[in-house]
């Protein structure tokens, strides 16, 4: 029996669209000659449903679609795997489960219930469904197969230090009997994830000696993006059929012969995580109703990569840059912002704001009283820029996108209502050193878009006269380092000095500017997650609170 592996973007809620899409993918996978098709993890429902589960009509429509999928794939003499949110039977307890079910002959002939529900970062199943007690084996086309959901599997591997529940579903199912081990995933993408995955699972096929079937979604989902990726194993661990990154695809393995379509993944991960943040960024845009977005252009390095990468997402005909040059903006600002759009081809305005900033002034100087200028006008100047952005974003209907970045936001060199005014973040989780390679990535896909002085020039906010961040901040590469060990690994003040040897009043000064900006951050845009541990729905800290390293 040849398996196909049906590696496809849901949209959640869109439960008619997802039916469609599985039962396109279904048929293109009949007529290559498969006899199963594997879809991800809530492929009908899109993942994650969150709070849609507590909505008796969402659990009822979805039950329908699932029937009404069995009976439009029934002519296709195949089986089919899919992931949806199923009722829970008794009248305690949560009324929703994370299920998969086996459709053949246009019925459901199985259901599993996933057992082991994640509850850390971006995840909070355990909030919305009802685990398993028990799973049992599915037999399909002879074979006993060891039907398991995402989380269920990784709790079976070598590679963790240790074990995150009691229950092993993988080992259980093979114990009884399975011969096929296959996992429905909607894995979300972090650096690094692609190769972890392999690892864990390779150990996961030597361990039992059963071949994997891994089958990933591909798309984004408001602040995570599923990389898809999916694979197979044989039983000693090697890829044996493989899926493209970032992308819906259809793959087909035999596993009697290891033969399987082999199609190409992006090997180098600063170009895997260049393309995540298009990948998010078309499909929030797509998926929220919106065509056109636009941006301020301060000719800096994290306004030019979000440019590109925007241009990469939905065109540049549906991209417009604003300059808006301030009382302290330099000449290369404007210059600079002037050649990225010119090079990109997007529509490009200049809106200056200081007419506007010297009127505020006026108004505001008799209540000031004299009050030395400090930090007040600076932010005044972003504020404008933000009103400017968002008044703009009404009359042309098009979604603004922010261009902070991961570093900046960490430690606060924000301004609420200014810089941070949009509707997403779409490099809130790219440190700024990262920022510098994923722009040279861009100039590799757009040859010479970026200029080479927007790389080399001093970041600055031009807020004040001869502004530079260095003047707040420690240099890039330092910071970096002491976030990473923070936000991203946890580590303590102590642990981050003696292993970056950096001076403990420096490292922290940085942790402390972290903590003192949650209010900042919990009022930011959603952000696409690229990194192990991203600002937003999985990094969740008190803002009233007074526990400090």
């Amino acid at each position: 029996m040849r398996i196909a592996l049906g590696q496809i973007n849901p949209t959640v809620g869109n439960l008619a669209g997802n039916r469609e899409l599985m039962t396109r993918f279904a048929r293109r996978a009949a007529e290559a000659g498969a006899g199963l098709v594997v879809f991800p993890e809530l492929s009908l429902t899109g993942y994650p449903p969150r709070d849609l589960v507590e909505k008796p009509t969402f659990l009822e429509r979805t039950e329908q679609a699932l029937q009404d999928l069995a009976v439009e794939t029934a002519h296709l003499n195949l089986s089919l795997i899919c992931g949806y949110v199923g009722r829970t039977e008794g009248s305690i307890g949560r009324r929703a489960a994370n299920c998969a079910a086996v459709l053949a002959g246009g019925r459901v002939v199985f259901r599993q219930q996933k057992m082991l529900l994640p509850t850390y970062d971006v995840f909070d199943e355990g909030r919305n469904f009802l685990p398993a007690d028990d799973q049992r084996l599915v037999t399909i086309g002879g074979t006993p197969v060891a039907l398991t959901i995402c989380e269920d599997a990784w709790n079976d591997n070598d590679a963790e230090a240790e074990a995150l529940y009691e229950r092993n579903p993988v080992e259980e199912l093979v114990a009884a009997g399975g011969r096929v081990l296959v996992v429905i995933n909607g894995s979300p993408y972090y650096l690094g994830k692609r190769a972890l995955r392999r690892e864990i699972f390779a150990a996961t096929a030597r361990r039992h000696g059963v071949p994997v079937i891994y089958v990933n979604q591909a798309g984004g989902n408001d602040q995570v993006v599923f990389d898809g990726s999916s694979f197979v194993l044989d039983a000693q661990g090697h890829v044996i059929a493989a899926a493209a990154s970032f992308e819906e695809d259809l793959v087909l393995v035999n596993l009697e012969t290891s033969a399987g379509d082999i199609h190409e993944t992006l090997a180098d991960e600063r170009e895997a995580v260049y393309e995540a943040l298009v990948l998010g960024t078309r499909d929030y845009l797509r998926k929220c109703g919106f065509q056109r977005v636009l941006l301020g252009l301060s000719g800096g390095i994290d306004s030019s990569l979000t440019s590109v990468l925007a241009v990469d997402a939905v065109g540049r005909e549906n991209v417009t840059g604003i300059a808006m040059p301030g009382p302290y903006s330099s000449e290369g600002s404007v210059t600079d912002a002037r050649a990225l759009a010119e090079n990109l081809g997007i529509r490009f305005e200049i809106v200056p704001i200081t007419p506007v900033y010297d009127s505020f002034l006026a108004a505001l100087d008799p209540v000031f009283a004299g009050a030395a200028r400090n930090v007040t006008e600076e932010n005044l100047q972003a504020r404008l820029r933000g009103a400017t952005l968002m008044a703009l974003s009404n009359k042309w209907n098009a979604l603004v996108l922010t261009t902070g970045n991961k570093s900046e936001l960490a430690v606060g060199y924000c301004t609420l209502y200014g810089d941070m005014c949009g509707g997403l973040a779409v490099i809130s989780d790219v440190p700024k050193t990262l920022v510098y390679e994923l722009s040279r990535v861009a100039n590799r896909r757009h040859p010479g878009a970026i200029p080479e002085a927007v790389f080399t020039k001093p970041p600055s906010a031009e807020l004040r006269p001869d502004q530079k961040d260095s003047d707040s901040l420690p240099e890039y590469d330092i910071l970096d380092r002491i976030l990473r060990g923070y936000v991203e690994e946890y580590r303590s003040p102590g642990e981050i000095a003696a292993r970056e040897e950096l001076p403990l009043d420096l490292v922290r000064e940085v942790v402390n500017k972290v903590d003192r900006n949650e209010y900042k951050r919990q009022q930011a845009a959603p952000g696409l997650k690229v990194t192990s541990k991203a600002f937003g729905i999985g990094r969740r800290f008190p803002i009233a609170q007074r526990f400090y390293e």
